[in-house]
């Protein structure tokens, strides 16, 4: 069964860069598509970034410029680093694997831009 773990979430002022990580258990990985979506209080979850397995990405109009997904498929991790951070940017991130129609998802982690 596919487990996936965030980590790198915090408290980080504007203009401010963050690091998430997920890992990903299971042998899904390399034929999967990665990615981070994210949701704000009061809000509908949002897609942030997508990465095929060929390393095909995708992006929201909102962060395009400031955010760079990435993916390690020997640590079956994939990244997103969040550069140039916007109170907006405020939001529980989520890590997703879409596989045949399935999708399998993290726990969140909570990413706070305030000063």
């Amino acid at each position: 069964q596919v487990q996936l773990v965030e980590s790198g979430g915090g408290l980080v002022q504007p203009g401010g860069s963050l690091r998430l990580s997920c890992a990903a258990s299971g042998n899904i990985f390399i034929s999967s598509r990665m990615g981070w979506y994210r949701q704000a209080p009061g809000k509908q979850r949002e897609l942030v970034a997508t990465i095929t397995n060929n390393r095909a990405t995708n992006y929201a109009d909102s962060v395009k410029g400031r955010f760079t997904i990435s993916r390690d498929n020997a640590k079956k991790t994939v990244y997103l680093q969040m550069n140039s951070l916007k109170p907006e940017d405020t939001a529980v991130y989520y890590c997703n694997l879409h596989l045949f129609a399935a999708d399998y998802w993290g726990q969140g982690t909570q990413v706070t831009v305030s000063s």
